[in-house]
């Protein structure tokens, strides 16, 4: 599932923002695929040692990420404390950028959808990073729902996108309960948490604020050209809110509408543009 909405402009591109943008790339790729190397080395004693779980290679990421962020100008700031219970996260879902901003703030595992393991030097970082996969397919809903629950019972902190698609970065759109039967099966919901987490994009000034935002028939290599290429650089807010337990709601359905109220009131904030 794709949002579309309005098409953002196509600004033209200028020398020094192709400059910029080699720039920019060159670093961010060297810290990218340098420390992908080094996870895999380092996965491979992990895993002998402790099997599905992973207790040094999300710190791997988590640096490469909070560089990547450097890199790229995007200022980041944090409000709230990652939940340490045992669980999952949920949040909206604006860009490719969410990836960064939330793997920057906590160890984290995410969940996507399986056309992006197939992405082109993306499908292979997710891999590599621990990136659960999911299909749309009916016939693989039993096999999905064990590997979800495989990945919680280890430990694994998951972090999903309820809304199944990214937008403009200036609204959150409805969640889709569907994941969220994971946490209500086999005594689950007794010992998990689920934690909503609100990222906010603030555009550079003078441009589009749908800025960061990444919908629609948008390319990634265009997205990441117009990112890397500006000549100024906005910020990104991630809020934790307080965690929850699953057990205090009744089904998935009131579990989805609690988090998709909370992450929604904080990201309609007074400060926030109007939707164009």
């Amino acid at each position: 599932m794709t949002w579309y909405g309005d098409p953002p402009p196509k600004a033209p591109q200028t020398l020094p923002g192709w400059v910029r943008f080699a720039m920019r790339a060159a670093v961010l790729g060297g810290i990218t695929y340098g420390g992908l190397v080094l996870l895999l080395l380092l996965r491979c004693v992990e895993r002998p040692l402790f099997g599905l779980n992973r207790p040094w290679t999300p710190r791997i990421t988590q640096a490469v990420c909070r560089a990547a962020m450097r890199i790229m100008g995007i200022g980041l700031t944090v409000r709230g404390t990652p939940m340490q219970q045992r669980g999952a996260m949920v949040a909206n879902h604006a860009s490719w950028l969410d990836i960064f901003a939330l793997n920057a703030c906590a160890p984290l595992y995410f969940v996507a959808k399986s056309e992006v393991s197939g992405w082109a030097g993306i499908g292979w970082l997710a891999r590599a990073t621990g990136t659960l996969f999911i299909t749309r397919k009916g016939t693989e809903a039993r096999r999905q729902q064990q590997q979800l629950e495989d990945r919680l019972r280890a430990g694994h902190r998951l972090l999903f996108f309820p809304e199944g698609t990214s937008t403009d970065s200036l609204r959150v759109l409805p969640f889709k309960s569907t994941l969220f039967a994971a946490f209500f099966s086999h005594g689950l919901e007794t010992v998990l948490h689920i934690q909503p987490v609100t990222v906010v994009y603030r555009a550079p000034a003078g441009t589009d604020p749908r800025f960061y935002g990444w919908w629609g028939g948008m390319t990634f290599a265009g997205h990441l050209v117009a990112v890397l290429s500006a000549p100024r650089q906005g910020s990104v807010e991630v809020v934790f809110h307080p965690p929850v337990p699953v057990d205090a709601f009744t089904n998935r359905k009131d579990l989805a509408q609690y988090c998709e109220r909370i992450i929604a009131t904080s990201h309609s904030g007074p400060e926030r543009p109007a939707a164009l």
